[in-house]
């Protein structure tokens, strides 16, 4: 018999006891940390992960869910966007809306005193078309111009109005007029993208 082995059995009980619970803590130490934390672990990451599907799972539900809203809303969305697009002319339509401006002027009994577009201010999808304008005419045909000019179906903004050489004349104030008419057309995509390389 090896003597190593010996000398345990010739061990009094009490040694013997106390190094089998060493012999067992050993073993109890090596099942821990060697098999039982790993495993331990794993499960802990297995969890978190069941925990963030279970979240999702509720979430994507909710919007599943949901739906139906959701396409209704993206329709409404589309119809706001098409009726805006349609006060937004393109690249052809500008020198008609320009006609139509001049048309409202002259209609409304006013004389042009000037009509100079200034160049085109390009923001993100939309440019702005800026145009100087000067008249001349009765304080009411004026007036009537801007009613006709808001009424376009096409969006203008009216700025930088300035009133001068103001007199009375046959019971009527006549006025020249200078502002600034903004008028905004998309941009097409060729556009775009020019924009985007440009910057």
């Amino acid at each position: 018999m090896d003597p190593r082995i010996e000398k345990v059995l010739k061990l009094p009980n009490k040694q013997k006891v106390a190094l089998l619970a060493v012999v067992l803590l050993l073993e109890g130490a090596a099942f821990f940390f060697g098999l039982y934390q790993p495993k331990l672990n794993q499960l802990k990451e297995l969890q978190l992960k069941v925990d963030d599907l279970h979240t999702q799972v509720r979430e994507n539900k909710k919007i599943a869910d949901n739906l139906p809203k959701y396409k209704s809303d993206y329709a409404q969305l589309q119809k706001e966007l098409e009726s805006a697009l349609t006060e937004l002319p393109n690249q052809k339509e500008i020198p008609t809306l320009l006609t139509s401006i001049t048309s409202a002027g002259k209609s409304a009994g006013l004389d042009f005193l000037s009509f100079k577009p200034k160049a085109e201010e390009s923001k993100d999808f939309y440019s702005a078309v800026p145009v100087d304008i000067s008249v001349a005419g009765t304080f009411y045909s004026v007036a009537n111009f801007f009613v006709a000019v808001g009424n376009l179906p096409r969006i203008v903004n009216m700025n930088n109005v300035a009133f001068s050489d103001i007199k009375s004349e046959k019971s009527q104030t006549l006025v020249k007029v200078s502002c600034l008419a903004t008028t905004f057309r998309f941009l097409d995509k060729k556009e775009t993208a020019n924009e985007k390389k440009g910057k």
